[in-house]
């Protein structure tokens, strides 16, 4: 999907590359809504997703124009992309902290001290500051959702309102992270610097997570059962260990690496527990990722097979064409543009740094004929592929609270208020206009 042969053998526009992904998404979505509908226990699973992913890679390598070899080899390196393959990484580390020992712990700690009135804004605004302070959203999520799903079965709490509140955090901070990979190639392929795109942000960002508070304070869980484990607390320091190294900024494979290996030790000391259990606990951490591993896998060859036969770029010129008819006004063409294209091509690849990445040249195009800010075109590049990431069902985010919770994608997606108060509080934006009038001063043409 990245390299440069798949990208030396990209079709032109085509509606027709779009139709492998619908075809996953009815079997997937269709037959999960079926399920449900009819009253079946843990109904998206029902069909797995990395089974229903199938048919559609076939139809995307029948339609593919490319000789059968080079089709194998564009799926293949979408599949080896680096975003992906990254995510797969932090999925195993993620089920081998979970199923490493200590979760009792944490929840008799944070039931002791979060009262339960303000328990969904605590959590958001944990998950927050989480995710700025690790730069990645599912590095946060894997970190904090042993400790929130213990919560919830501890207090009574919906678990995809928890999870919606998790992912919601998340996003919040992955979308203004210095070291975000989403800020990086925001910034970086619409010529700004970090800390002009961070300020242009925070001004959509920061009204959206006050709303989103108000929200959760709406949510009446003064009166949730309080069932506190009788834990050993000691046990709770390897998660409190994790935030603290994710503040000081380590990579999010060493913070989990870390909190794994504390969580063993303080195990072996506390409890006794022996390193043959750690082990096998480690492998069932593993085993417990297969699905969402398997889907993000297939979902990346899919992608890069979508992009090689000109869905993308189809995408992208529809986006261009409609929004100039929908305003006269060239700053605000441009915002939607960019804003819609953002959310169609991270609908199509399901992982927000690379629609970023695949929307950046247009998104800098329209900007630039916009006479818009390169800061607030990244910051709508941003936001709307972390809005739409956060709320998608066969997201990474809402795949792994699926997997971690054994609930449904559909409702973890849902229950992501934040990023719908955020899509919204930035449409709003763009219609006010005025915002987007404090632009930088771009050079006339030469036109001698």
């Amino acid at each position: 999907m990245t390299s440069d042969a798949v990208l030396a053998g990209t079709q032109p526009a085509s509606a027709k590359a779009l139709l492998p992904l619908a075809l996953f998404l009815m079997l997937f979505l269709g037959t999960g809504l079926y399920f449900q509908l009819n009253g079946v226990e843990y109904a998206f699973y029902q069909l797995p997703s990395p089974v229903a992913i199938l048919p559609a890679i076939a139809l995307g390598i029948i339609l593919s124009k490319q000789a059968f070899e080079a089709r194998i080899a564009t799926f293949v390196q979408g599949v080896g992309d680096s975003n992906i393959v990254t995510m797969c990484l932090i999925y195993l580390l993620a089920g081998a902290f979970s199923t490493a020992g200590g979760v009792d712990a944490v929840v008799a700690l944070g039931l002791h001290v979060i009262p339960p009135a303000f328990l969904l804004p605590g959590l958001f605004i944990i998950a927050a500051v989480v995710s700025t302070a690790m730069g990645t959203s599912m590095g946060t999520l894997a970190a904090l959702a042993p400790v929130v799903l213990g919560l919830g079965q501890a207090t009574g709490i919906d678990l995809p309102l928890l999870a919606g509140v998790l992912v919601s955090g998340a996003m919040f901070g992955d979308n203004l992270s210095f070291i975000s990979d989403t800020t990086i190639a925001a910034a970086r392929t619409q010529g700004c610097e970090m800390k002009d795109k961070f300020r242009a942000n925070l001004k959509i960002a920061l009204p959206a997570a006050l709303l989103t508070l108000l929200w959760l304070l709406s949510y009446d869980t003064g009166n949730a059962p309080l069932t506190v484990p009788d834990a050993n607390l000691w046990l709770s320091l390897p998660y409190f260990a994790i935030i603290v190294l994710a503040v000081l900024g380590l990579n999010v494979f060493v913070v989990l690496t870390l909190g794994i290996l504390l969580a063993a030790a303080f195990g072996m000391f506390a409890v006794d527990y022996q390193w043959v259990a750690f082990s096998q606990d480690i492998y069932e951490g593993f085993g417990s990722m297969q699905e969402i591993f398997l889907l993000s896998l297939l979902i990346g060859g899919l992608s890069a097979l979508i992009r090689q036969q000109g869905g993308l770029a189809f995408l992208a010129n529809s986006v261009e064409a409609v929004t100039r008819r929908l305003s006269r006004h060239k700053q605000r063409s441009a915002a939607l543009g960019i804003s819609g294209l953002t959310a169609l091509t991270n609908l199509c690849v399901a992982n927000n740094t690379v629609s970023i990445l695949l929307a950046g040249e247009v998104s800098k195009r329209l900007a630039k004929q916009g006479n818009l800010a390169a800061r607030q075109s990244a910051s709508l590049l941003d936001i709307f592929a972390c809005v739409v990431q956060g709320a998608l069902p066969y997201g990474a985010q809402a795949l792994l609270m699926g997997a971690s919770f054994k609930i449904s994608p559909l409702a973890v997606s849902l229950h992501t208020g934040y990023c719908f108060i955020l899509a919204l509080v930035a449409l709003a934006i763009i219609a006010w206009r005025r915002p987007l009038e404090d632009r930088q001063v771009i050079a006339k043409p030469d036109l001698t």
